[in-house]
């Protein structure tokens, strides 16, 4: 995990153990840093997988594609975000963001052979209209985006955000994994399930 940006966005590089090819999840910025990262670490990027297209999680795509090769993975409805971001969204004293033309779309209940990670990809909305979530059954983990937080869960003021289907994407996730998931976030720190739905006060209403 790599927090990155004036936002404090979460980027994941994901690997199996010791492996030499890896995921990249949700580069929001910094991309010279993260691009470091992956030399660091030796490995080989095999794919760009995005959560949502908000533009704290997007703003290192085009060059790490770019330099990697690496093709990027987007939900279908938020395309058009990632190729035009500045036209959707501009946030005061930010600089523009550069687009970029994925090669590959996501509508949820796919399974990525990426890697040599096997990940489902989840249909999500609520936060953002396409927001998916990977989740990687034999590592019970989740890389939630910006769906599920330690002790919160994400907004739903900003245009596509709707709370009761942010509540059924949440329902969704307790209910369809085990207690001991890992969740991997997109902003805070990582979490489980268990831990959520036992404090999180935005989880009371799946009780109600």
């Amino acid at each position: 995990m790599f927090t990155v940006g004036p936002i404090a966005e979460n980027t994941f590089v994901v690997r199996p153990d010791g492996a030499e090819h890896a995921v990249i999840v949700d580069p929001g910025a910094e991309a010279p840093r993260l691009l470091g990262v992956l030399e660091e670490l030796g490995v080989q990027l095999d794919a760009i997988l995005l959560t949502h297209t908000h533009y704290d999680h997007i703003g290192a795509v085009a060059e790490i594609a770019e330099a990697t090769g690496a093709p990027v993975w987007c939900p279908e409805i938020e395309l058009p975000v990632l190729a035009d971001p500045n036209a959707f969204m501009s946030i005061p004293g930010l600089p523009p963001l550069r687009g970029y033309e994925a090669e590959h779309s996501l509508e949820g209940g796919e399974t990525l052979e990426l890697a040599g990670l096997e990940l489902d990809v989840l249909f999500t909305p609520g936060h953002s209209p396409g927001h998916v979530t990977y989740s990687i059954p034999a590592e019970q983990a989740l890389f939630s985006g910006d769906v599920l937080f330690q002790g919160s869960v994400g907004r739903t003021d900003l245009p596509g955000g709707d709370w009761g289907t942010l509540l059924e994407s949440l329902r969704s996730l307790v209910e369809n994994h085990p207690e001991e998931t890992t969740v991997y976030p997109g902003h805070m720190g990582v979490t489980t399930l268990g831990a959520e739905r036992a404090t999180n006060p935005f989880l009371g209403e799946l009780a109600r």
